[in-house]
């Protein structure tokens, strides 16, 4: 039997504002009940949020990036 590990990452404190500031990875089918529904989903670093705004004017939140590549490597 095979076991994976995968670690959740912490939540991520959105008090100073600074995630707004970045696009965010999330699971495509979040994002289109988002899109749909109007819901707040969850980013692969924690983020919770409605994406509303154009993603592509802003950089890739690191975090994001980072699991994303863990997940999916090339």
């Amino acid at each position: 039997m095979n076991t994976t590990v995968t670690e959740k990452p912490d939540a991520v404190t959105t008090d100073a504002g600074d995630h707004d500031l970045f696009s965010h990875y999330a699971l495509k089918k979040d994002i289109e009940r988002s899109m749909f529904e109007g819901v707040a989903i969850t980013a692969l670093c924690g983020k919770k949020w409605r994406p509303s705004r154009d993603f592509t004017k802003f950089p890739v939140c690191g975090t994001c990036k980072d699991i994303y590549n863990e997940r999916y490597p090339e």
